[in-house]
């Protein structure tokens, strides 16, 4: 794919995703849109073992936008942080397709393991603000990670996490979430069959 096409893609991505943008222009002043642009060269140059330089843009890009993304890390097409400040994303993190991700998160290790110690996103997840997915395990295509959550074991696909370490509150069902009545306690969520 040339770089016009890569372009026209990712715009079309967040126009789609983002419904604050008035123009394709605007897109350009936004930090997610930059922070992957640079990820995508400082990747390029890693895979070619010019790691100080991958390492030089990637931590250069994070300081002007917030967001630092490892240039060792995989992410695939379509790929949409939203305001984006305190993005963190590990060396060996693999993101798919499609994948939409708010401030604030974090894929990270949880210690000093070697070889493969960040998550694994499959295509179409969506990750809400401050979420922490941390360790070397998978979240399953189509889950959908709550604000604030903590995940620290693998998530089936279609399933939806939420609370501080995470708990498995839905799987493979959509989810219809219910505001309290006085003395109800915050919100209660009520399963539908798919």
């Amino acid at each position: 794919m040339g770089i016009i096409s890569y372009l026209k893609a990712e715009l079309k991505v967040i126009r789609e995703r983002d419904p604050a943008i008035k123009s394709n222009l605007e897109i350009i002043l936004y930090p997610g849109f930059r922070a992957v642009l640079y990820y995508r060269l400082a990747h390029k140059l890693y895979l070619r073992k010019h790691f100080f330089l991958a390492r030089w843009i990637s931590q250069r890009t994070a300081r002007k936008t917030g967001i630092e993304i490892h240039p060792g890390a995989v992410i695939g097409k379509g790929f949409f942080i939203d305001h984006g400040n305190g993005v963190v994303i590990g060396e060996t993190a693999e993101i798919g397709d499609n994948v939409t991700m708010y401030h604030g998160v974090t894929l990270g290790g949880i210690g000093k393991e070697q070889g493969k110690r960040h998550p694994t996103i499959k295509d179409n997840v969506v990750i809400g603000t401050g979420a922490k997915i941390l360790g070397n395990f998978t979240v399953g295509e189509g889950a959908k990670i709550g604000a604030g959550t903590v995940v620290l074991k693998e998530v089936p696909a279609g399933a939806t996490v939420v609370g501080v370490q995470g708990r498995l509150v839905q799987e493979g069902q959509s989810t219809k979430i219910y505001h309290s009545q006085k003395g109800e306690g915050a919100c209660r969520f009520l399963r539908e069959p798919a």
